[in-house]
Order: structure tokens, then C-alpha cells, then sequence
């Protein structure tokens, strides 16, 4: 029987309640619990207080040498008693045991776990035991799980060394043999014991590196069988729009394209023009022309007879592109549309109908791009801007909204580019690492809150030349549980340092229509200092805009930071980031650090991945990256590299689909293959 199939209830010891309990960790089946893998290791095993250094952590078997001591502090107590192991005399501190004082008698033999202090011969004792009562945790690795509710480690413990005992020689191996032998893995039953029980730490390390393989080369399995599928089918549109209508677009744009723009736009026009889906990630740094090559994809598109939709996060984001893109489009009968939660009435249902009737080419908007009752003609593009931002089932609802419409994902939180490939391994993958002509460097300087009254200066000096500024704070209004500076009060601080200057304050509670009216005050210059939350973070271009101020910067996330950055450097003058913060945290000085010592978004990326790891880094399960049960997409990347290879070769190799030695694999993709909203069958 397949322990997929066999609900966790079977397990003996666990009841329906606890069966409830395990179901909230995304355990409900046999399958699940066993993989249900621990995080780190308890070592108990005994050791020698001669070996030992001062602070670690260490368990010993001591005989009691005097009578215990006890403090009480009302309802808390100190306990202390002497004892003595490998001829050393200590002494053992409990706090709040009080309830083990009859139990430490002279002369008996006790193991004690605990913190070792050198200087005062003291162990702070966590865990004690006797070892006439039997039934020892000591002399072991103890495997220590993520549990909480009323499920604790012992009970965990015990419940999943019970599933292996009744289920353990159940357990199936999934990798060809030819893999397990190229990599020297472990059989898979035997890994999965000793992962959750092993004898010793080389055998804990040899679990893992099975483990880890397999759960990595399954991952690139499943995307490198999607992607040979979906290039196998020919049933995208082939989009035909010649070279010389392109180009005609391309010179008419008021600026050149890099040569990396020029080299991303073909690799776009050819998927384009191909009978199979495009399925492509546009990754480029701030400011590095995305757009545009958005622009001529949607113009590849309308000029093959068919329609665009471009999904991005925000409302102000929706409109600054409807502006460009009408702007590009004007000259070529090009209609652009835009649909967001604020286009209600009479408005929105004009241009429902006119998508609907393929008198509108292309419509910009933020989720309401995904409700029900939004048709088009011939849907034959699909672009969502800051992938990241949308899951993975609301790019495959726009997506369907088209008869398999080409579909082009672009983020500008870059990664490195065998990262992107790897990562998103059923996506093609173009990066745009050039600065476009013209765009200048941005200074960045961190300083502490106490030099505030020299930020203001540098401001007013600014600002007095003609140039704009945006002061960003964390929270619109004040919080009881982060002492930061809120835009509100901020702006109320501003406008009063600055009362020759207009203020303006922009953050997210505020209506669409409020928004702007503030970004258009800002844009025309009647605004000369924004007080903003983070919801300028994406896409605001303002280029006379030339000093970002970052307040209490340590409580954003570096790629936040460098987004925010990147709103200034857009223009002819010279541009600075400034960041305000006391950091606690080496993290927090390390981020500020990092900052000031580059402005490239893909080592800001790089760093950033290094200090976060992937799971935060990435975002939520929807942002489409997984987040494995044991394997580390950063510390384990090269085992990620090998098993993307092995996973192509072997889905590229037709023998895969009929060989029973991969029978097991086949199955697998069956079963549990769900990747972007398309099932493998």
C-alpha cells in the first residue's frame, strides 16, 4: 500500500485530536509524518567536562556529592548542589525544580545536560536524568522538530520512531539505481530511519545528503517535465509581426536600447513568433529598461491582430503605465486601457465591452485584470511586472484568460542568473545587467539618527536648487511594538522644518484618487518633499527626484532598500540615498553596510540571499519558489545545479517514459505534479 494513502491515524498512539493537531504542521498522512523531517540535533551523548570548553552545551554522568540547596524568590526557586565527575568537583544549578529536591540523595548517580562554566566549575542544568529509573535519553542524537500547540518534542519523537517501526520496511526506493550509485546515496528506507534516528553524526550527514538530493532532483523533475512538455506542444500563437514594423517601433522611442535590451528583445520576438508557449523571466536591476521591452512585446502582439494584458501590483504603478504606454503607442493606433479596483460604472463596463469586442489592444491593471466577469477577444500576451507579488494561481487565472496566450514574468529583484535558472527552472531566463544610457550612480551614506540635524541641511540644499526629495518611513501610523518613526507624524515634522517648501504625504490608506493627485503635485514639481510609506517602492518615476531619505533603514530588507534607491537616479543630476538607522543587529549593520558599498542590484541580491536565506528572501509558497523540507536552495546549490542536470538528461532521454526502473518517478509526476495551474497527466 502507498504510505501517501495511509492517514496518520493508523500510526499507534495517535488519536483523532492529535491526528487534528498534526494536520495543522501539513501532516495527514503516514507519508507526511515520516517526512516530517527534524531541524537540528540534541547531542546527549556523554562526554568528559576535561574536553569541554567553556559555554558549550554538554551532558555527564556525576554522582551527587551534598545536599541540595534551595532559594525561593516567591514563585521562583534556585536549587544547587555539589557533585562531582571525572574526578571534577562542580556544582549543579537548577532554576525553577524545586520538585527535584527529595530526588537528589548523596551518593547517587545522576546525568545532568546543561551549560558548562568553566570559570565558576557551574552547570546550568536543562535536563537531568537517573540512571537507575531507566529509560535513557542519554548517550544519543536527539532529532528536534518544529512542534508547538499540545504537540512537544517527546511526543513527536516517540509518534514518528512508532510510524517507522510499523511502517519503516514499507518505505520505497524512487531513485534509479545508477543515480544512487553515481552520488554513493544511501538506500532511501535506510535514510529516512536514520535521519530521524542516527547513531552518530556521519551517519546524520550521509541521511541528510540523500534526502536533500532526492527532494532537489524531484523539484527539478517536475519543471524540467513541465518544460518538455509545454516546448513539445505546438499549440500557442504563433505571433507574425515583421522585423521591419518592429524596428520602425523600436526608432520611433525617444531613447537607444542597450545592447542587452537589443539582445532581450530578440530572445522575446522568437518565442513570440514559435507555434509553443513562451514561458519567460525578465529579470533586470532598478531602472534597467523593463518596461520598455514590455512595450515592444505588447506592440509584437497588437500588430499580429491580437490583445496584451499587463498585470502589475499597485494602482499607481497601473497608471504611470497607461501614461507611457499611450505616450509609445500614439503614433501607431495602438489603444491602451486601464483597469483597476478604482474604474467602477459606467467606465468599467465601456471597457469590459470594449475588450471584450477587441476594440481595445491592450489594458494595464492590478488584480481586477482577474475577476470573473473580464473577457477578451484574443488574449494572446500576458506580462505581469514584480512576479513575486502575485501568486502562483492568480498569474494562472490571467493566463487563461487567453487560449495559451505567450506569457513574459518580470521582477526586478534580480538574482544571480544560474540561481533564476535553476530557481525557476520552467521559465527561459532574460537579464537586462546594463544601465541604460545616461543613468548616473547613486551615492549612498548611512548615518546614525543623532546626525539628523545635517540630513535636514543636505535636504534644504537640495531642494533650494531646484531639485525633490522623499523621506520613507515603516509605518503609516504609530505602533506599540516598533519604536519607528511614522509617516504621519514625519510629515507633520517636515512640513515644519521646511514651512518654505510644499510637503506632501503618500502611504497606502489613503484612495487611489488621493494617490494621484499627491504623485501627479510630486511629478510637476508642486511638491518638493514626499513623505511616503513604501508604497513608492515600485515603479514611481520621478527624475527630477534626487535624494531618497530612508528612515529607521535597518527594519527593511535590502532588496527593499535598493527598490526604494532606485527611485531617484532616474534624471540629468546627480543623486543620493541617505540611510537613517541605529542597528542592534550584526544583520542590520551588515544590510547598511552592503548598501553603501554597492548600488548593483545583483550583489545587493546576492548579499541579501546570503543574510536572509532563501525562504525569506523568496517570499511566501505562492511567490512559486518552493520552500523544501530539508534542502537549502543557497548552501545546497550546487547539489540544486547537479540534480537540474541529472532531472534534463533523464526527462530527455525517451527511455524515461518506459523504463520500469523509472516506474516510480512516473508515478510520482502523476500523482503529485501541479505546477503553475497545469496538471501533468
Amino acid at each position: 500500500m502507498d504510505l501517501n494513502e495511509i492517514p496518520v491515524r493508523h500510526v499507534s498512539g495517535v488519536s483523532a485530536p492529535k491526528a487534528g493537531e498534526l494536520h495543522a504542521f501539513g501532516i495527514s498522512t503516514v507519508n507526511e509524518l515520516i517526512e516530517y523531517y527534524p531541524y537540528r540535533y540534541e547531542d546527549y551523548r556523554l562526554r568528559s567536562l576535561t574536553e569541554v570548553k567553556n559555554g558549550d552545551k554538554v551532558t555527564v554522568q556525576a554522582k551527587i556529592m551534598g545536599i541540595p540547596v534551595l532559594q525561593r524568590y516567591g514563585r521562583k526557586s534556585r536549587m544547587t548542589c555539589k557533585m562531582v565527575a571525572d574526578d571534577w568537583m562542580f556544582t549543579a544549578t537548577w532554576f525553577n525544580r524545586h520538585f527535584l529536591r527529595e530526588q537528589l540523595i548523596a551518593g547517587r548517580d545522576i546525568i545532568v545536560t546543561g551549560k558548562w562554566d568553566m570559570r565558576r566549575s557551574q552547570l546550568t542544568v536543562s535536563e537531568s536524568e537517573f540512571p537507575d529509573k531507566g529509560t535513557l535519553r542519554s548517550g544519543s542524537l536527539q532529532p528536534v522538530y518544529s512542534v508547538g500547540g499540545n504537540i512537544t518534542q517527546a511526543w513527536m519523537r516517540k509518534t514518528i520512531g512508532q510510524a517507522l517501526l510499523q511502517y519503516g520496511e514499507m518505505i520505497p526506493e524512487i531513485l534509479p539505481g545508477y543515480l544512487l550509485r553515481q552520488y554513493d546515496l544511501m538506500p532511501r528506507r535506510f535514510a529516512i530511519q536514520r535521519i530521524h534516528q542516527p547513531q552518530d553524526n556521519e551517519e546524520g550527514q550521509q541521511a541528510r545528503k540523500r534526502m536533500v538530493y532526492e527532494e532537489l532532483f524531484l523539484f527539478q523533475l517536475k519543471l524540467q517535465a513541465y518544460r518538455a512538455m509545454n516546448h513539445e506542444r505546438q499549440d500557442g500563437v504563433q505571433h507574425e509581426v515583421e522585423n521591419k514594423t518592429v524596428r520602425e517601433f523600436v526608432r520611433s522611442l525617444p531613447f537607444e536600447l542597450t545592447d542587452a535590451q537589443k539582445k532581450v528583445e530578440l530572445e522575446i520576438l522568437q518565442d513570440m513568433r514559435s507555434p509553443y508557449c513562451m514561458n519567460r523571466l525578465l529579470q533586470g536591476d532598478v531602472g534597467s529598461g523593463k518596461t520598455v521591452i514590455a512595450a515592444v512585446a505588447l506592440f509584437a502582439a497588437v500588430k499580429s491582430g491580437h490583445q496584451g494584458a499587463f498585470m502589475v501590483p499597485t494602482e499607481i504603478l497601473a497608471e504611470q503605465h497607461v501614461r507611457s504606454l499611450t505616450k509609445l503607442f500614439e503614433p501607431f493606433d495602438i489603444s491602451v486601457g486601464l483597469l483597476t479596483g478604482s474604474v467602477n460604472g459606467r467606465k468599467r463596463k465601456d471597457l469590459l465591452a470594449s475588450l471584450q469586442m477587441g476594440l481595445t489592444d491592450i489594458v494595464v491593471g492590478t488584480h481586477a485584470l482577474i475577476q470573473e466577469d473580464v473577457f477578451f477577444r484574443s488574449l494572446s500576451l500576458v506580462i505581469t511586472d514584480e512576479q513575486h507579488r502575485f501568486g502562483v494561481n492568480q498569474r494562472s487565472i490571467l493566463r487563461r484568460k487567453g487560449f495559451n496566450p505567450d506569457v513574459l514574468t518580470m521582477t526586478a529583484t534580480p538574482i544571480p542568473r544560474t540561481l533564476a535558472i535553476t530557481a525557476f527552472g520552467d521559465m527561459d531566463v532574460s537579464t537586462l545587467s546594463e544601465r541604460p544610457k545616461g543613468r548616473k550612480p547613486i551615492s549612498t551614506y548611512w548615518v546614525k539618527h543623532d546626525m539628523m540635524d545635517r540630513v535636514l541641511g543636505f535636504i534644504s540644499r537640495e531642494i533650494s536648487q531646484g531639485r525633490q526629495a522623499y523621506v520613507i518611513c515603516p509605518l503609516i501610523e504609530e505602533s506599540e511594538k516598533l519604536d519607528v518613526q511614522n509617516a504621519i507624524d514625519l510629515f507633520v515634522s517636515m512640513s515644519q522644518a521646511f514651512p518654505d517648501f510644499q510637503v506632501g504625504l503618500l502611504h497606502g490608506r489613503m484612495t487611489a484618487a488621493e494617490k494621484d493627485e499627491v504623485m501627479r503635485a510630486f511629478y510637476e514639481n508642486e511638491v518638493q518633499l514626499l513623505v511616503s510609506t513604501t508604497v513608492v517602492e515600485v515603479g514611481v518615476d520621478v527624475p527630477n527626484a534626487t535624494l531618497m531619505i530612508i528612515m529607521d533603514a535597518d527594519r527593511f530588507g535590502l532588496s527593499q532598500l535598493h527598490q526604494l534607491r532606485g527611485r531617484v537616479g532616474r534624471g540629468e543630476h546627480a543623486s543620493f540615498c541617505v540611510l537613517i538607522a541605529d542597528p542592534k543587529s550584526e544583520i542590520g549593520q551588515e544590510r547598511m553596510k552592503v548598501m553603501t558599498d554597492t548600488d548593483d542590484g545583483f550583489e545587493v541580491s546576492r548579499r541579501d540571499l546570503e543574510l536572509r536565506g532563501p525562504g525569506d528572501f523568496f517570499g511566501t509558497k505562492q511567490s512559486g519558489v518552493p520552500e523544501f523540507r530539508i534542502a537549502d536552495m543557497v548552501s545546497d546549490f550546487a547539489v540544486l545545479e547537479a540534480a537540474r542536470d541529472d532531472a534534463t538528461r533523464l526527462v530527455g532521454d525517451p527511455s524515461f517514459w518506459t523504463s520500469p526502473e523509472c516506474e516510480p518517478l512516473r508515478r510520482y509526476l502523476k500523482r503529485e505534479e501541479v505546477l503553475q495551474g497545469e496538471l501533468i497527466d
